[in-house]
């Protein structure tokens, strides 16, 4: 099976729609009272008792609602794995799931859905290599994304008030719905508050003491809601990478919102954007079985900082400074790029155009676009 995992209004359910030849919603009443009969009912209607050319895709939306889901899905796939492809998909909830021993533990794939990317707007075709070739987005394409972030509706829209009206609802539906769903948190307007001081901390380290002090609430709740809505995908953290870092520090994340789009100081949305496709890039080698890969980023107690590194089968693989236009480069990447070995370390340049040649060809410091960088991801 495959369980589709991501922010919400990331487009998981109309990605599903277009593969699957029979989509049951568990909000739809006839699709639930389907579900209620069984695992026999479903495939009957299905048409999987009947012989075809191949596999039919079913898909299952919003099932996790269902008390027994994974019960039914268990008894599904044993009986009809080898006949049906089969997709579940809905809220963050499968993410959350998947960790710890269950009754699915060896049935499924997770495949991490992220908001659109400079490479996924260049091209759609899966990726058989972890880097591809620099590719130009088109200058109107590269406003847009900037402007009104990776969420397709906003995308595809392009307005700036069906945008605010939509980052407005969806932030409602998340922090007020999905938070009641998935978590006991009881007290939503502490949590609000907490979520807006987050969004204007994008991409700054995370002193869970000082946000409790805040927000008036213990530092274990602060890191337990923190951590809730990562996993309701709101944003993620960043964890510092420390080995082979003299006086490296140790503890703190840093803290990126999903959805740059909100942020409106330039230097912030600048790192937050170029993390959020670093993001994309490393959960998407790793659940196409690439290689693992992780994100992290690099501070010292002299206060000097990478803002990221991505790591490659625990190793250090290349270095990420965001700067918005300053073309000098920071002296700070070639000082940390001898301390851990990293193969490569660029200073990303947003302001920058497009320039037809592969940023993984230079192993010494160098400034490259933004542009050809990401469109080199995923």
């Amino acid at each position: 099976m495959a369980f589709v995992s991501g922010p919400r209004q990331v487009g998981k359910t109309t990605v599903c729609l277009g593969l699957a030849a029979v989509c049951l919603n568990w909000d739809d009443q006839d699709a639930r009272a389907l579900i209620l009969r069984g695992p026999a009912a479903v495939a009957a209607f299905a048409g999987l008792q009947k012989l075809s050319a191949g596999k039919r895709i079913v898909a299952f939306d919003e099932i996790h609602r269902y008390a027994r889901w994974k019960t039914f899905l268990k008894g599904f796939f044993d009986v009809y794995g080898g006949t049906a492809g089969i997709v579940v998909t809905g809220s963050s909830r499968l993410d959350v799931f998947k960790r710890g021993g269950d009754s699915l533990m060896g049935r499924y794939f997770l495949y991490r859905m992220h908001p659109l990317s400079v490479a996924e707007l260049i091209s759609h075709a899966v990726c058989k290599d972890v880097i591809s070739q620099p590719r130009p987005l088109p200058e109107k394409e590269w406003e847009a994304l900037w402007a009104y972030g990776g969420f397709p509706e906003p995308f595809v829209r392009r307005d700036a008030r069906f945008s605010r009206r939509w980052q407005n609802l969806r932030q409602s539906q998340l922090l007020r719905e999905d938070v009641r769903e998935l978590t006991r948190i009881q007290e939503i307007d502490q949590l609000v508050a907490l979520a807006s001081l987050l969004a204007s901390r994008s991409g700054q380290q995370v002193v869970y003491a000082s946000l409790a002090k805040e927000v008036r609430v213990s530092e274990n709740t602060a890191r337990a809601w923190i951590g809730a809505l990562s996993a309701l995908h709101h944003g993620f953290l960043v964890k510092p990478w420390h080995r082979s870092v003299a006086a490296a520090i140790r503890k703190e994340p840093k803290w990126f919102l999903r959805d740059w789009s909100q942020i409106g100081d330039s230097g912030q949305r600048a790192e937050t954007f170029v993390g959020c496709h670093l993001l994309k890039a490393v959960e998407g080698w790793t659940d196409l079985g690439l290689g693992q890969f992780e994100l992290f980023y690099i501070r010292d107690k002299q206060k000097r900082e990478v803002d990221f590194l991505v790591a490659r089968d625990q190793k250090p693989w290349f270095l990420v400074e965001v700067k918005q236009s300053d073309t000098a480069l920071s002296p700070v990447l070639g000082h940390m790029q001898r301390q851990i070995g990293a193969k490569h370390a660029f200073q990303v340049v947003i302001n920058e155009p497009f320039v037809n040649t592969s940023c993984f060809d230079h192993k010494a410091p160098i400034v490259v676009p933004a542009r050809t960088l990401l469109s080199q991801l995923l």
